[in-house]
């Protein structure tokens, strides 16, 4: 058994660590709100922007000749990996490398597939044994949707080239706290909807289906990817808040296990004192 110093020392070490993920949990817990409160409130409209489009993508190709439908043969392929800057969040950042290499090992065998991480996390694991053609974690310093848009714009100029046939996002989409969905998404070419979901017929275009289209196309898929983002970083702040949760529970049944051993070893130290002394005490009576 250990001796006293060495259980008072680990007792200190916990507590000092329950203390830290504590005050963690509580950090995350105030950030979670205000960034679930973000993308609840920007879904309905991203989700009804990207209605919109597909119900109009049917007719991209004669009306408009927009490229971002453009649905060609794949050989290069473009995945956009979401991750956090920080760790401490559980599997969160896990989850999304594992679906990514899936996708280029499995998905997208064969063909050319390259990364563009956003996220610190991401990008230093991504690069390690793969290509990862561009960085963006500093995004996350101030994520706002003009910054979001700038990427967007890169990533529909790479499509617009030629330099990738297909994009897909993978991210962790938020539903609660203790709960992230890994989500694999098609950004270009545009998904068009199923044949009997396309409402194109039923709006009347002023001033034209071509001129709205246009406008449109780059908006939604701006709004695409900024809510992907959106939904990655509430989804970071769940994760770690769970796992600081679930740290702190941990560190203080550990705290607990190691005081009562501390007062199973001082116990057992003071009986043997009174052995002692009474042994001594009989030794000279004798």
């Amino acid at each position: 058994m250990a001796n006293l110093k060495e259980i008072r020392n680990r007792i200190t070490s916990v507590s000092s660590t329950m203390q830290i993920t504590s005050a963690m949990k509580m950090v995350s817990a105030a950030k979670l709100k205000k960034a679930q409160d973000a993308i609840t409130a920007m879904r309905p409209y991203a989700d009804k922007l990207t209605e919109l489009l597909q119900g109009l993508s049917g007719s991209l190709d004669a009306d408009s000749g927009s490229t971002y439908a453009d649905n060609r043969p794949v050989n290069k392929v473009l995945v956009v990996a979401i991750t956090s800057n920080r760790g401490l969040c559980g599997a969160f950042n896990t989850n999304i490398l594992k679906q990514t290499i899936f996708l280029m090992e499995d998905t997208f065998k064969g063909k050319q597939v390259d990364f563009m991480a956003i996220g610190k996390k991401g990008n230093d694991i991504l690069g390690k044994n793969n290509t990862v053609m561009a960085n963006h974690s500093d995004v996350f310093d101030d994520l706002t949707f003009e910054n979001v848009a700038v990427i967007a714009e890169e990533l529909m100029d790479l499509f617009d080239n030629g330099s990738y046939d297909r994009i897909e996002l993978v991210y962790n989409k938020f539903k609660n706290a203790a709960t992230q969905l890994v989500t694999t998404e098609q950004f270009l070419p545009i998904v068009p909807a199923d044949g009997d979901q396309s409402s194109s017929a039923d709006y009347i275009f002023e001033p034209s289906k071509v001129d709205i289209v246009e406008q449109l196309i780059p908006k939604s898929l701006k709004t695409q990817l900024y809510k992907a983002v959106r939904d990655s970083f509430a989804s970071e702040h769940g994760a770690r808040m769970t796992a600081m949760h679930k740290a702190t529970d941990n560190a203080t049944e550990l705290r607990d296990q190691l005081k009562l051993t501390y007062n199973q070893a001082r116990q057992a130290a003071i009986t043997n004192e009174i052995l002692e002394i009474v042994g001594g005490a009989e030794a000279l009576n004798n």
